[in-house]
């Protein structure tokens, strides 16, 4: 067969893809190449038509310079390059804009996500499952802190958001490609895809795992970012804070008029200086200020929310790409 035949017959293979999967990637230097590696050791013997989508998210190391080796050597990998740092989310939906394939794989870069439960997600897949979800049934690797701290997370999610949403779930995942167009439509910036995904509905299914260790370099998700990313998730799926600071402010209402009584009372029943009463009165005073100030900071969340929704602006930019027009 002619090279030049064969090279137009494997873009047309590229231009129909089955399957789509978007790495985001963010400093990932140190595993980029064993990556590369998986998902073609995976993929390749399994899936006739595939494409591989790297958003690099303004990564400062070599990140950027890897990816365009491995794109410019195969084009069935792709990738965008942001002009700076937009976040794990926005990398997420930067891929799922671009994907062309029947389904979709979201898959973070650092191998915890073990690229051999994709094969997996597919034959779920083909059962007629349109989300399908990788579960944590284990976390190797992780402190107690973290481990802990997850598992607050889901408990509190899971009490006040108004959908059902998995626990232990992250970004890994497949979606049909009627579900990835959907999600692509909803118009919020402050994303959180896993509660989207679970918000949208279809027909879902666990795959569970063992998380493995990272396998190279430091967590992109330091505490900060966890605490964060918890903010968007339980301020995005539910209106509970509002309904919170609203109870509290009922609650304080009543413990002030039922004090209020009680001091009347003993004003006119006992002989209680001005001085006796002071302590009180400040605790009391600090402690409605204290209400106060939650209650104002909930609401100035939902504000800036707001805010960030009415400027908009893009919720990424793409600075050059490699293999993709």
């Amino acid at each position: 067969m002619p090279l030049r035949e064969e090279s137009t017959r494997a873009v047309e293979r590229v231009e129909r893809p089955t399957l789509s999967v978007v790495v985001p990637i963010y400093n990932e230097e140190e595993v980029i190449e064993i990556l590369h590696s998986r998902l073609l050791q995976v993929l390749s013997p399994s899936v006739a038509a595939f494409e591989i989508i790297f958003v690099n998210d303004g990564s400062s190391d070599r990140s950027a310079e890897l990816l365009d080796a491995i794109c410019l050597s195969d084009v069935r990998f792709r990738a965008l390059h942001f002009s700076r740092n937009f976040g794990h989310q926005a990398a997420v939906t930067a891929g799922l804009h671009a994907v062309r394939g029947d389904c979709a794989v979201v898959i973070d870069a650092d191998l915890q996500d073990p690229p051999e439960l994709v094969l997996v997600m597919l034959e779920k897949w083909r059962e007629g499952y349109e989300v399908v979800y990788a579960q944590r049934v284990a976390r190797q690797g992780e402190g107690i802190f973290k481990r802990g701290a997850a598992s607050l997370f889901y408990t509190l999610l899971g009490s006040v958001s108004e959908i059902d949403i998995p626990r232990d779930t992250g970004d890994f995942c497949l979606m049909d490609r009627r579900v990835v167009d959907l999600l692509n439509a909803l118009p919020e910036r402050n994303r959180f895809l896993r509660g989207l995904r679970a918000w949208l509905g279809f027909k879902q299914i666990a795959v569970p795992f063992e998380r493995p260790p990272r396998f190279a370099g430091q967590t992109k998700y330091p505490l900060t970012r966890m605490i964060a990313l918890a903010t968007d998730a339980v301020f995005a799926l539910s209106k509970a804070p509002l309904r919170i600071a609203t109870y509290l402010g009922l609650a304080t209402s009543l413990v002030s008029f039922i004090l209020g009584v009680v001091f009347i009372i003993e004003r006119l029943t006992r002989d209680s200086g001005i001085a006796r009463g002071w302590a009180s009165t400040i605790v009391i005073v600090l402690f409605l200020g204290g209400i106060q100030l939650i209650c104002i900071g909930v609401i100035g969340e939902f504000i800036g929310r707001i805010y960030d929704e009415v400027k908009g602006r893009p919720l990424y930019i793409v600075a050059r790409s490699t293999g993709l027009e």
